[in-house]
């Protein structure tokens, strides 16, 4: 049994977004996600109290439970929703708005040794698709959808989403983005729309070229 208290804000998202869950004991006992927020929660609790050993020692027990690691010097918001822990990782100096999702092997990680500011900081209604990675000191404006797979490595403004490696981004505010869940089947796709313009561009110069043979 989960030996931590848990945030009720974290236990309603987990049963509004995931629907595998068959009730809040079954979200308590096996909700991997639900587990490692909770102990992402505690640990934070004691690094800013300066108990950083302690906080050290619960994250470690909560990669080893769950396959996730939340650094506890991280800073995470309000309902903040993590689908299948595994290989979940979030950087010490990572900052995580409110109503987020993380879908499996997610990484918010950093591309710099230094000491000082080295992780992303994430806005408020954001959803990263699986194995999706978010890198450096950069901003994820508010309202945005990163797709699975995606290496995002440059600011990302508001009311967008993001596809590819390097992240591109393929949509901006004209699109809604729901933020309660990410449509891995309905994403845009640049490199199907680039080909589709140049089938186009081909037809029409067939096209014109068989006019000019015919005169």
């Amino acid at each position: 049994m989960f030996e931590f208290e848990i945030d009720p804000d974290d236990l309603e998202v987990v049963m509004e977004k995931d629907p595998a869950v068959i009730d809040e004991e079954d979200a308590r006992m096996y909700h991997t996600g639900l587990h490692a927020v909770s102990y992402y929660r505690i640990s934070h609790e004691l690094w800013i109290q300066g108990r950083k050993k302690e906080a050290r020692e619960i994250n470690y027990k909560a990669h080893q439970l769950t396959g996730c690691d939340i650094h506890p010097g991280a800073q995470i918001g309000k309902r903040f929703f993590v689908d299948h822990a595994t290989g979940v990782v979030v950087g010490e100096t990572a900052i995580i708005g409110d109503d987020v999702s993380l879908y499996q092997g997610v990484t918010l990680g950093g591309v710099s040794t230094s000491k000082g500011k080295r992780h992303p900081t994430l806005g408020n209604n954001i959803v990263v698709g699986c194995n999706a990675s978010v890198l450096g000191d950069i901003r994820i404006g508010n309202n945005v959808r990163i797709g699975a797979g995606s290496v995002v490595v440059k600011d990302v403004p508001d009311d967008c989403t993001v596809v590819g490696i390097p992240g591109r981004i393929v949509s901006r505010a004209g699109i809604k983005t729901e933020s309660s869940c990410l449509m891995h089947n309905d994403l845009p796709d640049p490199v199907k729309d680039r080909i589709t313009a140049m089938e186009k561009t081909i037809e029409e110069l067939k096209r014109r070229l068989d006019e000019l043979s015919e005169k």
